[in-house]
C-alpha cells in the first residue's frame, strides 16, 4: 500500500509539471505573428493542437487540485459517490480519481 504522503508528493510533482507545460504552451501560442498566409495557416493548425493540449492539461490540473483537497480533508482514496475505498491499483493508474471502479463505469 502506497502511503498518502507519497501519493501527495506524486500529485504535487505532476501539478508542477503540468503548470510548466501550460506556461510553455501559452508562450508558444503568443509567439505566432506571421504575416505570410501559408505560414499563418500552418501556425493556426499548430495552435489548435496546442489549445487541445492546454485544455486537457487544465482539466488534469483541476482534478489534481481536487485530489490534494481530499488529501487535506482526509477523504483521499474514498469514492465520492458511494463511500467505498478506491483500490490501490486504480489509484496507481489515476492517483487523482475521485471514483471507485464501479462508480466510474
Amino acid at each position: 500500500m502506497v502511503p498518502v504522503s507519497q501519493r501527495k508528493s506524486q500529485l504535487e510533482t505532476r501539478l508542477r509539471d503540468l503548470r510548466a507545460r501550460l506556461a510553455t504552451i501559452d508562450a508558444e501560442l503568443d509567439s505566432h505573428q506571421s504575416k505570410d498566409w501559408e505560414d499563418l495557416a500552418t501556425e493556426r493548425e499548430s495552435d489548435e493542437v496546442l489549445e487541445g493540449m492546454g485544455l486537457s492539461g487544465q482539466q488534469e490540473i483541476r482534478q489534481i487540485e481536487a485530489a490534494l483537497g481530499r488529501i487535506a480533508s482526509g477523504d483521499y482514496g474514498i469514492c465520492v459517490t458511494c463511500g467505498d475505498p478506491i483500490s490501490e491499483e486504480r489509484l496507481d493508474v489515476l492517483p487523482y480519481t475521485p471514483f471507485c471502479r464501479n462508480c466510474a463505469s
